[in-house]
């Protein structure tokens, strides 16, 4: 039983599965069966019995939200991916490229929340944002008469998932 690791519950059908066992309970079937019936622990079924029995059905509805509450809202979310739009220049660095710091101080600018930049990859990946590197130099190029510019050492630059490129 239980569920697998990245697999996301069904709060809904999590809910309905403990009515049903406090519909059989109610009808005297014993712990055991009910747990057979509806495809649970038998100490989960026990845990439902007591509920059951100190506040009624109402102590067998879902809890609510699982976990901790988001530090941003919908909102603030929405207001971060237009600051990333607008580019890192606006927030008044040199050069185009995202950087987890980079972006972490936009979360910082904009929403007054701070954010590890460790962390930020998590909102990136929501917002449909990848991770890209600057394009280097080829390798046959070299030596060619091609100039080669000087290699800088940077951290990887975001794009939008959603933005067309050439």
């Amino acid at each position: 039983m239980g569920f697998p690791a990245g697999v996301g519950r069904d709060f809904e059908a999590l809910e309905r599965r403990r009515m049903r066992a406090g519909s059989l309970l109610a009808k005297g079937l014993s712990q055991s069966e009910v747990a057979r019936r509806v495809g649970a622990h038998r100490q989960s079924v026990s845990k439902w019995a007591a509920e059951l029995q100190a506040k009624g059905r109402a102590g067998l509805k879902k809890a609510g939200r699982a976990g901790r509450k988001p530090r941003l809202s919908v909102e603030q979310i929405n207001q971060i991916e237009r600051g990333l739009k607008r580019g890192p220049q606006a927030l008044g660095y040199e050069t185009s490229l995202w950087t987890a710091n980079r972006v972490a101080h936009l979360i910082e600018q904009e929403c007054r929340v701070s954010y590890h930049p460790g962390h930020v990859w998590k909102i990136l990946r929501r917002l449909g944002w990848s991770c890209q590197r600057p394009a280097g130099q080829a390798l046959e190029a070299r030596g060619k008469g091609v100039p080669v510019a000087p290699r800088e050492v940077s951290k990887p630059s975001l794009h939008s998932a959603s933005s067309k490129r050439p």
